[in-house]
């Protein structure tokens, strides 16, 4: 059921398994998971709507309306940020986390009640679709790349994984110039054994010069 309200404009992007829909929905709603959760039918009518197809190399379908399954969306992500009631706020704790929607991977926080264990707190983050901030999502499977959004709702029924996650340095604790195979510089190789400096590496060899010519028997 939709709030009171002005019936406003609001531009959103819906992401499925295939396609990429752009356009706006004219709603009463200020959150983008209001718009998803509270949706009078199991669609959405999205207005000017660019249709692109996943590796497609053809030009965008454009149409003045297209009604999309929301049980076919992956996620949405809205392309400006509205500011919910203060009455409809929750405190949550953020907590960062992955969530692979195939082809489709996100990372983020998601948002917990507070003053619970996480395996708690995860058993209790129920709803259609959930929030993600400071969401960034990808597909190396279908080519899309890394984009990142203030906010993002994904679909909780086509979650396949959802778990706490903590960024890595892969290069933490290693030396960048070995694993690269560069030289590593030492302290012996910047000064000599009797404390002069270490003669200078000789320059590199073009193996295709000075060739000697084959003699002939």
């Amino acid at each position: 059921m939709l709030m009171g309200g002005e019936v406003q404009p609001v531009p959103l992007t819906l992401y499925t398994d295939a396609f990429v829909i752009r356009g706006t929905i004219r709603t009463r709603q200020r959150r983008v998971t209001d718009i998803l959760n509270q949706a009078d039918e199991p669609f959405l009518v999205v207005a000017n709507a660019t249709i692109d197809e996943y590796g497609s190399r053809g030009i965008a379908s454009r149409s003045d309306f297209a009604q999309v399954n929301l049980s076919a969306v992956l996620f949405a992500v809205s392309d400006e940020s509205l500011e919910a009631h203060p009455d409809l706020r929750t405190p949550k704790v953020p907590e960062m986390a992955m969530i692979t929607l195939p082809p489709f991977r996100i990372t983020g926080r998601i948002h917990l009640l507070p003053q619970r264990e996480l395996h708690e707190a995860l058993t209790e983050l129920t709803g259609a679709f959930l929030p993600v901030t400071e969401a960034a999502y990808w597909s190396d499977t279908v080519g899309e790349a890394r984009a990142t959004a203030q906010l993002l709702a994904f679909n909780h029924n086509r979650a396949h994984i959802l778990a706490p996650h903590t960024e890595v340095d892969p290069w933490h604790g290693l030396d960048r110039s070995a694993a690269a195979g560069g030289p590593v510089v030492t302290e012996d190789t910047l000064i000599g054994a009797e404390g002069g400096s270490a003669p200078a590496p000789a320059p590199a060899q073009d193996p295709w010069g000075d060739v000697p010519e084959t003699r002939q028997p």
